[in-house]
């Protein structure tokens, strides 16, 4: 049979059912005896018991002897955290980067964490005329940039010697800095204005996983000019509820 790059259609009738067994302990939210499964699932309780032996002796399932009841097993969290980690940021976070471009008519960018910075990954580019140029691959200082102080809010850490002067408006003074890491690290969210380009204004947020350990950061940034405090005030529930929403995801 010719390979089409797509999954086969044909299904495995065991292998559904055995979904549907899990499907139910999941929805559950408890211990099932094999005929709440059997009702649940409208699988014959005979099924149900062969595909119970099988599951449990997976680790899928586990049987509690001092009830004779059923629940899901550890082996669930094993692949749960395993298909966290194999989720692509990137793909996750598209569609919220162009619903605050939508929401806010500025460019949405995705930044991941490296070791003193971090570097954009992906964007979606306002569509005004006049609008902040966004790109792939490049940094997003850490004490200079909305980016970067929620990567130093979420644990990362500055460089040794000087911090770089980009503009009148650059904190270079660490005790300064770390004043307004904390505020960050308090309110959830980071802005910059003006301290990496005089012209340029951004906030951003964080989004972690289920240690609490920082994936990536979320943000929005357009021209001085047009993006000015209101505006930023104004898109930061947007911001924080989508950085909220791929958190849940990872």
């Amino acid at each position: 049979m010719a390979r089409t790059g797509r999954p086969a259609t044909r299904q495995v009738g065991a292998v559904q059912r055995a979904v549907d067994v899990l499907d139910a302990l999941a929805e559950a939210r408890t211990e099932l005896g094999t005929n709440e499964i059997a009702r649940r699932t409208g699988i014959n309780v005979s099924s149900i018991s062969r595909l119970l032996s099988t599951l449990t002796s997976t680790g899928l399932v586990q049987h509690v002897p001092s009830s004779g009841r059923y629940r899901l097993g550890v082996r669930i969290l094993q692949l749960a955290g395993a298909a966290r980690e194999s989720l692509d940021v990137r793909a996750v976070a598209r569609p919220y980067l162009e619903e605050l471009t939508d929401l806010t008519g500025e460019t949405a960018t995705l930044s991941l964490p490296g070791e003193h910075d971090l570097l954009t990954v992906d964007f979606v580019q306002s569509r005004r005329s006049v609008r902040s140029v966004a790109e792939i691959g490049r940094n997003s200082v850490a004490h200079a940039t909305a980016a970067g102080k929620v990567f130093l809010a979420w644990g990362g850490t500055l460089p040794d010697g000087n911090l770089v002067v980009y503009t009148e408006q650059t904190i270079v003074d660490r005790s300064a800095l770390a004043a307004e890491i904390s505020k960050v690290a308090e309110r959830g969210w980071a802005q910059a204005v003006g301290e990496r380009e005089e012209d340029l204004n951004a906030i951003a947020a964080p989004v972690l996983d289920t240690t609490g350990r920082l994936r990536a950061v979320l943000g929005v940034q357009g021209p001085a000019l047009r993006f000015r405090p209101r505006a930023m005030r104004a898109a930061v529930d947007p911001l924080t509820q989508r950085a909220a929403l791929i958190t849940e995801t990872l």
